[in-house]
């Protein structure tokens, strides 16, 4: 439980009584969540208006139906599940049991265990809806993906190359071949490579239709000067600076900015996707619900050498 903004030692664990499922709702026995660059955003303060202290937080869960309240009709009790909870409405996924309404939760897809499925609910849902809701991504066009190794950029190559999309992203160059083995067609090291000129390079100046951005800032701002007439960009960070639209604005550029709305439909999409082998979560390392603030405190820092996303056990036979 976090009772105070701050560092990941702000956590404690504690003990709160079992949720009970009303109508319309579910209770669910979490076997796995996961960490996401929004739950250290809640737990440092960033969204003190919205979180009352003392909160559960967390934004994945991945476990099995305990018991269902009035008027559902959907699920039954021993149903594998997986959502992401309501965003700043009610207790999180950081703990061993969750209530969540009938229409934000969906069968697990079985070719995924819960700390995969744990891992892909909420970035999963991201990248669905900055690609193909907000950006309408075509088969044949290109499409920039910003931060291919991370959580929602090794999810978006995926979801890219299922749509038929010709993809480029920026990854550090020791994670080439994991970029690679996404789907990506052309990798480049922002560190050692400018992402604008390497873009015009490759696409004989004409630039790409959609720009996904996962780190904002300065790659915000300059995603403009990659993009082709008539372009794309989707963002899911926070602007935290004005932002200067010249070139979006000679480009006739369009921007759509992305915080994700939970729905059993996009789950259902994702769960075909991983049923034909098209989408897969990475699990890059495992950590016990005992162990969350070791968690927060390896993803907040840089360079942490994450390759997709940190699950969290919440079941304690998922550690190995």
């Amino acid at each position: 439980m976090l009772k105070s903004f701050g560092g990941p030692e702000s956590f404690e664990l504690c003990d709160v009584p079992k949720p009970v499922p009303r109508a319309g709702q579910v209770l669910v026995r979490v076997h796995a969540t996961s960490i996401n660059p929004l739950d250290y955003q809640v737990r440092r303060g960033d969204y003190p208006d919205l979180v009352q202290l003392p909160a559960i937080t967390g934004h994945d869960v991945s476990g099995v139906i305990e018991e269902v309240g009035p008027g559902v009709t959907t699920f039954a009790p021993g149903d594998e599940v997986w959502y992401t909870p309501q965003i700043f409405d009610g207790p999180g996924s950081y703990a061993e049991y969750h209530v969540a309404a009938e229409s934000i939760i969906g069968k697990k897809p079985p070719a995924l265990s819960h700390l995969e499925a744990a891992s892909l609910t909420l970035v999963g849902g991201t990248a669905w809806e900055a690609l193909v809701v907000r950006a309408a991504l075509r088969v044949g066009e290109s499409i920039l993906v910003h931060g291919g190794a991370g959580g929602v950029g090794h999810v978006a190559i995926q979801l890219a190359k299922a749509m038929g999309a010709r993809v480029f992203t920026t990854v550090r160059e020791a994670n080439f071949e994991f970029a690679r083995s996404l789907g990506a067609d052309v990798v480049i090291d922002y560190k050692k490579e400018d992402y604008v000129d390497a873009i015009l390079r490759e696409t004989g100046g004409h630039g790409v239709d959609v720009v996904f951005d996962t780190i904002g800032g300065n790659t915000l701002s300059r995603s403009a000067d990659a993009l082709a007439q008539l372009g794309r960009v989707v963002s899911i960070v926070d602007i935290a600076q004005p932002q200067n639209l010249v070139q979006a604005w000679g480009k006739n550029a369009s921007y759509h900015f992305v915080f994700t709305r939970q729905n059993r439909g996009k789950l259902d999409e994702l769960s075909a996707l991983v049923a034909r082998g098209q989408l897969r979560p990475h699990v890059g390392a495992v950590y016990s619900l005992a162990d969350i603030a070791l968690a927060h405190a390896r993803l907040e820092s840089p360079n942490n050498g994450i390759q997709g996303k940190i699950a969290i056990a919440v079941e304690p036979s998922l550690i190995s």
